[in-house]
């Protein structure tokens, strides 16, 4: 363990964000995605859900403030409807820790598995609700002009 870092992220994880550069994408991934198919860096978070695993790795990095969307989601097939309580779920830790960023962004599901083939990492945790997967643009992390190395 380590003073300051949520129990939920793992050493594997928090390698993953360390050496994951501004603009690379991480995806937090329901149970049911299919996360060995879209990416060949795959973490497992089984039990987790998404909301306690935003909370701790947005206390580690910041989302991307030079992008419209750092934070994106899939929209639903025709015919099925959201239950708009998820990704509020998700805005509450967002805005709580890194307030002013940008709407999220919805895209449609074939596409988010082609984001997802492309991102750093993908994340497949414990979360069971539908349309709960997640897309995290890492920011530029601020140093302090004062910081002494």
């Amino acid at each position: 363990m380590l003073i300051g870092v949520s129990p939920v992220i793992s050493p594997e994880l928090i390698g993953v964000l360390h050496r994951m550069g501004h603009g690379d994408e991480i995806v937090l991934a329901d149970a049911f995605f299919p996360g060995d198919t879209c990416n060949s860096r795959v973490i497992r978070a089984d039990g987790i859900r998404i909301p306690q695993l935003l909370e701790g790795i947005l206390r580690l990095i910041n989302l991307d403030s030079y992008v419209p969307a750092p934070v994106a989601m899939m929209a639903p097939v025709p015919g099925d409807q959201l239950d708009m309580s998820v990704e509020e779920s998700y805005r509450k830790v967002i805005d709580r820790l890194w307030p002013g960023t940008p709407a999220t962004e919805r895209i449609e599901r074939f596409a988010f598995y082609e984001r997802a083939k492309e991102a750093f990492a993908v994340v497949v945790t414990g979360e069971t609700v539908k349309y709960g997967n997640i897309i995290l643009k890492k920011g530029v992390v601020p140093v302090s002009p004062d910081f002494n190395w």
